[in-house]
């Protein structure tokens, strides 16, 4: 890690419902994740992971606090600005791929770049290098109906990938995948954090959770653990 901060959240509330009836979902959340960092966020269902997701994620707000992103007051933003957060500096991996079914995996890996009117010929050749480099090469035509999950999640990855996000936010990537399919996943996402990249980890799951050198657990809304390990668990 470099030491510099790419995310700061500082006392960040998160509440839905009216005014008349508020339904709080985070309390004063406070977070500080440096460049290049590895961690996993746990916690039961219920406890707040999906919101707090989505704040880091661009795709939500905080109803209070500040959220800083490289130092830039992310919570202040309008959505013209969020959407291009989200397509420039973040790349998502889900549990459910979020593939297109009628695109083919190269299509679907170049969806971001298409929206960033990246020419044709310059989107084709950084997402077929992307696509080989997950081991996908032989499979750039097919469509996700035509793949095993784990190639689904390998092709996921490589649209998180495309735009060179500064973050990777991965949200339960091995819950719908059995356990050899897994942990060649997660051995994915270690390769990608020792090239220096952000990665927030999501997740029930406290075996894939032991796999990050940096662990949270959210309860009820608050932050109730905060550990570091000397080393990752190797996958």
């Amino acid at each position: 890690m470099s030491g510099r901060t790419l995310i700061e959240l500082q006392q960040v509330v998160k509440t839905y419902g009216t005014p008349q009836h508020p339904v709080p979902v985070l309390h004063g959340i406070n977070l500080v994740v440096p460049v290049g960092a590895y961690l996993a966020i746990v916690g039961p269902s219920g406890s707040g992971k999906s919101t707090l997701l989505n704040i880091l994620g661009c795709l939500d707000r905080p109803s209070e606090g500040a959220f800083l992103f490289a130092g830039e007051p992310v919570h202040s933003f309008d959505d013209r600005r969020l959407s291009t957060m989200r397509n420039r500096k973040i790349g998502f991996i889900f549990q459910s791929f979020h593939l297109i079914p009628h695109l083919t995996v190269l299509e679907n890996v170049e969806l971001p770049l298409f929206y960033a009117k990246v020419p044709r010929r310059q989107r084709r050749a950084t997402c077929r290098t992307l696509i080989e480099r997950v081991g996908l090469g032989h499979r750039l035509d097919h469509r996700p109906t035509q793949l095993s999950g784990g190639e689904c999640q390998r092709a996921a990855v490589a649209r998180a990938l495309v735009n060179d996000p500064e973050l990777i936010l991965a949200d339960e990537p091995t819950g719908n995948l059995d356990t050899a399919t897994s942990e060649r996943i997660m051995a994915l996402i270690a390769e990608l954090h020792a090239t220096g990249r952000t990665i927030i980890l999501i997740t029930h799951d406290m075996e894939v959770a032991a796999l990050a050198p940096r662990r949270i657990v959210l309860r009820d809304g608050k932050i109730v653990e905060d550990t570091t390990s000397e080393a990752p668990v190797a996958a």
